[in-house]
C-alpha cells in the first residue's frame, strides 16, 4: 500500500527547513506553507496557511541548537496541526535534543528526556519518528509508537566507496559506553576493534586515559553517535595517534557542531568527520555530511502507507 499524496502534508519548523525540503523533493510532494515567526518579546507564533483537515501530516524539526526553542516551536506546531483537524500528527526529529540527560547520574537532577518525551505526548503527537538516540532505551519514555531508525546504512554505503584495506583499518569507541555502535561497524566491515577508556573533566573538556586494542600502523575509524564540542574524539584520536595510528578518520550521527568543535576539528589530527545532516550544524572545514532525506523519506512513505520499516534498519548499505 502506497502513501496518499492527497492526504499527505509535510510541515517544517525553523530548524532545518533544508532537510525537510529535499524530503519532500523525494516524496513527490510540496512542502506545507506554514508561517512560523518570532514576536519581539520572543514568543513563536505559527500560522499553517493551507487546510489539513483529516491529513497525515509529519513535522520535519531535529531539536538542535538553540535546543529550547526549537522544541517549544514543534509544540505549538503540532497544536496548531491539532486544532486544525489533522487526523494523525508525526514528529520527525532526526535529532533529539536532551537524549543524554536521560538518567539521574547524581542526587537532585531531572531525567529531562523523559520530560521531553511526556511534552511531546502532551502536545498532541501520536507518533515520532527519530534516528539513532543517545540511549535506546529513550524508546521506552514514550507512550506512543517510535520508529528509530539508524544513520549505520547510509554511513556504511559511503564507506564500502572508500574501499577500506580490511587488513589496514581499525574501528574505535572513543568511550565504552559506545560499544554495541563500535561492534556493528566492526562487524560489517569485518575490521578489527578498539577502545578508548575516557574521563569527563567538565561539559567541553575529557581526558583519553587507556587503549584497549592495538592501533599500530593502522588507519583508524573512531565512531560515536554525536559530538557537539569534538573533545571526546579529539582526545581519543590523540591516545590513538601516541600509540602509532596512521589516518584517523571520525564517524557520528550527529554533528551539532558550535565554535568550540570546529576550531578542534580544525586543529584535530583527525583527516575527516563524517556525519550526517541531521542538524544544520553539520559543516565546516573536514566535515563531510551525509544526506538522510532518503532514509527519511522512505520511512515516512511507509508510515503513511501502514508498511512496516523493519528493512531500513538493515546495513547491508542503504535504505531498501
Amino acid at each position: 500500500m502506497e502513501a496518499n499524496p492527497s492526504n499527505l502534508r509535510i510541515l517544517s519548523g525553523s530548524a532545518h527547513p533544508d532537510l525537510c525540503d529535499r524530503i519532500c523533493a523525494r516524496l513527490g510532494t510540496p512542502r506545507s506553507d506554514v508561517l512560523v515567526t518570532t514576536f519581539p518579546d520572543g514568543e513563536t507564533f505559527v500560522k499553517i496557511n493551507e487546510n489539513i483537515r483529516g491529513c497525515d501530516v509529519y513535522i520535519v524539526q531535529p531539536t538542535s541548537p538553540p535546543t529550547n526553542h526549537h522544541l517549544m516551536e514543534l509544540f505549538i506546531m503540532v497544536d496548531a496541526a491539532r486544532r486544525a483537524s489533522a487526523e494523525r500528527i508525526t514528529a520527525v526529529i532526526p535529532f533529539f535534543g536532551y537524549a543524554r540527560q536521560d538518567r539521574k547520574d547524581q542526587p537532585r537532577v531531572p531525567i529531562t528526556a523523559k520530560l521531553v518525551a511526556n511534552l511531546l505526548v502532551a502536545s498532541g503527537i501520536q507518533r515520532v519518528l527519530t534516528m539513532d538516540l543517545h540511549a535506546g532505551q529513550i524508546q521506552g519514555f514514550f507512550d506512543i509508537p517510535v520508529d528509530h531508525l539508524y544513520a549505520m546504512p547510509v554511513v556504511l554505503k559511503h564507506l564500502r566507496k572508500q574501499s577500506l584495506g580490511k587488513d589496514q583499518w581499525v574501528v574505535v569507541s572513543p568511550d565504552v559506553g559506545n560499544l554495541k555502535m563500535t561492534h556493528a561497524y566492526s562487524r560489517a566491515l569485518e575490521i578489527p576493534m578498539a577502545i578508548v577508556g575516557k574521563r569527563r573533566v567538565s561539559a567541553t573538556e575529557v581526558e583519553a586515559v587507556e587503549l584497549i586494542g592495538d592501533v599500530k600502523d593502522r588507519n583508524v575509524l573512531i565512531v560515536d553517535d554525536l559530538t557537539e564540542t569534538f573533545g571526546t574524539i579529539d582526545q581519543a584520536a590523540q591516545l590513538l595517534r601516541s600509540h602509532g595510528a596512521r589516518e584517523i578518520r571520525a564517524v557520528v550521527s550527529h554533528a551539532v557542531l558550535g565554535k568550540l568543535g570546529r576550531e578542534r576539528l580544525a586543529k584535530s589530527v583527525v583527516k575527516e568527520l563524517i556525519c550526517t545532516d541531521s542538524t544544520p550544524q553539520a559543516v565546516g572545514r573536514k566535515v563531510t555530511p551525509l544526506g538522510i532525506d532518503e532514509l527519511l523519506a522512505e520511512a515516512i512513505n511507509r508510515i503513511a502507507g501502514n508498511q512496516s520499516v523493519t528493512s531500513l534498519f538493515d546495513i547491508s548499505g542503504g535504505p531498501a
